[in-house]
């Protein structure tokens, strides 16, 4: 028989037993490593929703920020949704009519009225309004019509209502895909929704009459509260905006060109061409045509106002302004491409023309900020007085020095100078041919003005080498290089004859900057006479001179 004292004692005698084989075992402790990793792992779980969650909050903060920052650029955006709020607010008092009831029963057409139509500008919830009230009006007369078909119709009452539907949602959807019809797209649209939810509610309550008139009158609401509040409460006029939009592109125009000139003359590199904002301006100007586009399509549904009191076709001669503008800005583009080309004319060459060339960008610049600064006014040129005069001056002044030193622009070395023979001769091998045994008999006036064998060896070979070791480690590497690398052996000119084709390329971007602002000069000629043509026909006030005396 165990005893409880003998038991005891052999539960002891177990646990040292077990101790003692514990301490002859090695002990593992990928074990301990184990739970540890998994508690680790546990933790790192936490790790990337605590980051998605701050990330949240951050996008969040920007966003409020953002915002913020929006209506300070713009409080028109602030009085639009506050003049939006209050509208909503006062047309949802139709909910608590009580006699009759049926316009608190469908005050919601009203409601739906005033969302849709409230646009931004007045142009804009015009022809919204437009295009809602005349698609409502045809749709509930086609509602009266074959309400009345469907009647008596008597048994055949629901195929009358099916194939009315189908003829509508035909004729709408093919009539708004006429391309003269695009303006008026939203009102097909309201046109078919409109008679579709007309059409059915007068079938379920069997009053046809009272359901379409209802409805209309509702909507006639709607559209009143929608534009009374906008057109009273700081009405935002979309020709405003388009004004301004023009003017800010003569602006933009003229600070671009500036930027592009000064860039050229102080050699700017690639990266510095690309990332500044004083080149960039023109391209503001050109992606201007489609916003140009809306808000004409808005600015003609308004009413004369304020100091816009006067030609009808006002809008579409300034987008016609703009429109020449825009082919100057096109200029203005080449002009910076040039800076952005891969074979640049020295440095040397361009300190040649920079006085010209810097008069004829300031000049045309000047011309730009007087026509927008008039544009601005709504004032005439002076009369008496040639805005172009001085550009024009200015223009033939970089002409005739081209011709003067037109030596720095080619490779004279090659001139075919008194072989008129070679000109009348089509074909090219003869041509060849006789080149070689015809003798210069006379000489260019660029070409006495200095000795072209000194010239040819101040050729600037230092700068041809730079520039071929900037395009073998320039990032945008292509495969085919021009001039090879072969050009350059041990930092020596190998191949001459590539090189001289490469030094008279170079000269040649010179000549084509200059002759690009010449050509934009040729254009601001449309843009001036595109001004006076809008003045004149808008009726533009006279610009005030004040005699100082």
């Amino acid at each position: 028989m165990v005893t409880i004292k003998n038991f005891f004692k052999k539960a002891s005698q177990d646990d040292h037993h077990n101790h003692n084989q514990e301490k002859l075992l090695p002990h593992d402790h990928n074990n301990d490593d184990e739970i540890k990793n998994n508690g680790c792992s546990c933790c790192m779980c936490f790790t990337p929703l605590h980051e998605r969650f701050t990330s949240f909050f951050n996008n969040i903060q920007d966003f409020a920020k953002k915002s913020i920052e929006m209506g300070k650029n713009d409080p028109r955006k602030i009085i639009f949704s506050l003049k939006m709020g209050f509208a909503l607010s006062f047309v949802s008092l139709l909910i608590f009519w009580k006699k009759p009831a049926d316009i608190a029963q469908f005050a919601i057409w009203a409601i739906l009225t005033v969302l849709v139509m409230f646009e931004f500008t007045i142009g804009g919830t015009l022809i919204k309004g437009f295009n809602r009230g005349l698609g409502t009006f045809c749709a509930g007369m086609l509602a009266l019509i074959f309400a009345q078909l469907a009647l008596w119709a008597g048994e055949r009452e629901k195929a009358v209502i099916v194939v009315s539907i189908f003829i509508v949602a035909f004729i709408g959807t093919y009539l708004k895909l006429y391309p003269t019809m695009a303006p008026y797209e939203y009102g097909y649209r309201v046109f078919i929704l409109t008679y579709c939810i007309l059409i059915v509610a007068g079938n379920r309550t069997r009053q046809y009459n009272v359901a379409i008139f209802t409805r209309l009158a509702l909507i006639a609401v709607g559209a009143g509260i929608c534009l009374v509040i906008n057109i009273s409460i700081y009405p935002i006029w979309a020709g405003e905006d388009l004004h301004r939009l023009v003017v800010k592109n003569f602006m933009d125009l003229a600070t671009s060109l500036e930027g592009c000139i000064n860039g050229y003359l102080s050699c700017v590199e690639y990266d510095e061409a690309t990332n500044d904002s004083d080149y960039n301006g023109y391209k503001s100007v050109i992606e201007s045509s489609s916003r140009e586009q809306t808000l004409l399509g808005f600015a003609i549904w308004e009413p004369h106002h304020g100091r816009y009191k006067m030609h009808k076709t006002l809008w579409r001669d300034m987008v016609k302004l703009s429109s020449g503008l825009r082919h100057c800005a096109f200029m203005v583009m080449a002009l910076h491409g040039c800076i952005q080309s891969e074979i640049q004319a020295p440095p040397e060459k361009r300190k040649v023309f920079r006085n010209e060339l810097k008069k004829v960008g300031v000049n045309a610049a000047k011309v730009l900020r007087e026509l927008g600064t008039k544009l601005e006014k709504l004032e005439t040129l002076s009369g008496h007085e040639n805005i172009l005069k001085e550009v024009h001056e200015t223009a033939q002044n970089l002409q005739k020095k081209i011709d003067h030193k037109s030596y720095l622009l080619v490779n004279s070395k090659s001139w075919e100078i008194g072989k008129p023979n070679v000109i009348n001769n089509l074909d090219d091998s003869s041509s060849e041919n006789s080149s070689e045994n015809l003798s210069l008999s006379t000489r260019s006036l660029s070409e006495t003005a200095i000795d072209i064998r000194s010239l040819k060896a101040n050729w600037p070979t230092q700068y041809a080498k730079d520039q071929l070791n900037d395009q073998l480690v320039t990032p945008f590497r292509r495969q085919n290089q021009w001039p090879s690398r072969l050009s350059l052996v041990d930092g020596e000119i190998a191949d001459t004859v590539e090189m001289e084709t490469y030094l008279s390329a170079s000269a040649l971007s010179l000549a084509t900057f200059a002759s690009l602002l010449i050509e934009f000069v040729a254009r601001l000629q449309n843009v001036v006479d595109s001004f006076e043509e809008l003045s004149q026909r808008a009726k533009f006030k006279e610009t005030i001179i004040s005699d100082k005396s």
